[in-house]
C-alpha cells in the first residue's frame, strides 16, 4: 500500500470486485477488447491481466529500485505489463470460442443502405445491420452498369475475399 505500488493497488481491488461480480453471474464476459488494440479476447480479461501484471511488476520494481528513481517504476511496470499482455493475447484467443463472433458471411443476404455519394463497380460503402442489431459500414461494389446513390437500398449477395468487399445489387424493399 505504499508508493509506487499503491498506484495499481486500487485498480487491482476494482479488478477483484469485477471478477466477483462475474462469478456471481451479474455481468457476462462478452465484450471484445478491440478498442485496446487487442481484439479477440474479452475486455474484462485483457484489462484484468494488464492491471494484475502492472501491479506485480510495480511491486517487484519497487523492491529492486528501493531508494532509486521510484517515480519511473509505475511507468516501467505499465509498459512491461502492456508488452506481456500483447504477447499473451495470441494464446488466450484460443480459449475463447469464435462462435459468438460475427463473420463476413453472416452479412450475405442482408439489406444495406449506401452511405457514400454513390456505389459503383470501383467504389462504395454501405451500412448494414447484423442479426443482433449491431451495424457496420462495409466496402461494397456493384455489378455491371448498376450505380447506386447515397441512401439507396441494396442487397448483399456475395463477399469477395481477395478484394475484401461485398457485392451488392439494387433492392426494392423496406429495411
Amino acid at each position: 500500500m505504499s508508493f509506487p505500488t499503491v498506484v495499481f493497488s486500487f485498480l487491482l481491488v476494482v479488478v477483484v470486485g469485477y471478477w466477483l461480480i462475474v462469478i456471481t453471474g451479474v455481468v457476462e464476459l462478452d465484450d471484445d477488447a478491440a478498442w485496446l488494440g487487442l481484439g479477440g479476447v474479452p475486455a474484462g480479461v485483457t484489462l484484468s491481466l494488464l492491471i494484475a501484471l502492472a501491479w506485480l511488476l510495480c511491486l517487484i520494481g519497487s523492491q529492486v529500485a528501493s531508494g532509486g528513481p521510484l517515480l519511473a517504476v509505475p511507468f516501467a511496470a505499465a509498459g512491461g505489463a502492456w508488452l506481456a499482455v500483447r504477447g499473451l493475447i495470441g494464446p488466450l484467443r484460443r480459449l475463447f470460442p469464435e462462435g459468438d463472433r460475427h463473420s463476413r458471411g453472416d452479412l450475405i443476404g442482408r439489406p444495406c443502405v449506401i452511405r457514400t455519394g454513390s456505389a459503383s463497380p470501383e467504389f462504395g460503402q454501405a451500412e448494414v445491420s447484423a442479426a443482433d442489431g449491431s451495424t457496420a459500414v462495409v466496402q461494397v461494389r456493384t455489378t455491371g452498369a448498376d450505380r447506386l446513390a447515397r441512401g439507396d437500398k441494396a442487397l448483399i449477395f456475395e463477399y469477395d475475399k481477395d478484394g475484401e468487399f461485398f457485392w451488392v445489387m439494387p433492392y426494392e424493399s423496406e429495411i
